[in-house]
């Protein structure tokens, strides 16, 4: 089940490790969340967050990029700082792994900025620029895009040797120029950019735009392409004028 999630989230993961699960940013269009409460119901129960024991007993491969808690969001303001403390120790023990950390609260990294070591990769979501979106259409209770991106910047300041990432999924309708800006001040090593994949109906921009927006990011850094295609009101709309 690890490997299939991970997987299927970003091809270029290898391995996925899932020490605390659950998460309370109730983001609308989670697929985790819907997971557990359905396929995986059975093994989680719920989605509450928790710190499983057993999972420390995890050996990951030498030269593997190993996604940590795909799961939840070991970075919510609600975990305890125990936990972060005690996964992040576990990475210093396999210096040849990599260890891709993803959160919508990197404010949070700052708490942790001297514990992180070289092997790491320290990612946030930041689905658009434009936090108006974010409110109209109540995507999420997590801290706003720009918020994210401030504290990216803060990271990058405190640690700029450490390695950055940026996934840009789902995507949402966005300014091209602020985006582009917000994602080449963060120099990230590597950005992925995909489309809803479950059929909610997001805020999308048209599938122009977003190539336009891969076009000035691969000018500066890796992009990763997920899920692209056409914004789900894209052909309604022609139809319309047809």
């Amino acid at each position: 089940m690890s490997k299939y999630v991970g997987t299927r989230m970003f091809e270029f993961v290898t391995e996925t490790w899932n020490p605390v699960i659950g998460c309370k940013h109730y983001c609308c269009y989670c697929w985790s969340r819907r997971l557990v409460e359905t396929r995986l119901k059975r093994i989680y129960r719920d989605f509450t967050p928790r710190l499983i024991e057993k999972r420390f007993r995890y050996r990951p491969k030498a030269g593997s990029l190993v996604f940590v808690c795909d799961m939840g969001d070991l970075f919510g303001d609600w975990v305890p700082r125990e936990w972060i403390t005690r996964v992040i120790n576990f990475t210093k023990s396999f210096p040849e792994t990599t260890f891709l950390f993803l959160t919508k609260n990197p404010a949070r990294y700052i708490e942790f900025i001297d514990e992180f070591p070289s092997n790491v990769i320290l990612g946030t979501t930041i689905e658009t620029d434009r936090d108006d979106l974010y409110r109209k259409y109540h995507i999420s209770r997590a801290p706003l895009p720009s918020e994210r991106y401030r504290a990216m910047l803060e990271v990058k300041d405190r640690r700029p040797e450490l390695r950055r990432f940026v996934s840009i999924e789902p995507i949402l309708d966005f300014n091209l120029g602020t985006f582009v800006k917000w994602i080449k001040d963060v120099e990230p090593c590597m950005v992925a950019i995909g489309y809803d994949n479950y059929s909610n109906k997001l805020p999308e921009p048209p599938l122009g735009k977003t190539l336009k927006l891969i076009d000035e990011l691969e000018k500066v850094t890796k992009v990763v392409r997920k899920t692209l295609r056409k914004a789900w009101w894209e052909n309604s709309y022609i139809q319309a004028y047809l």
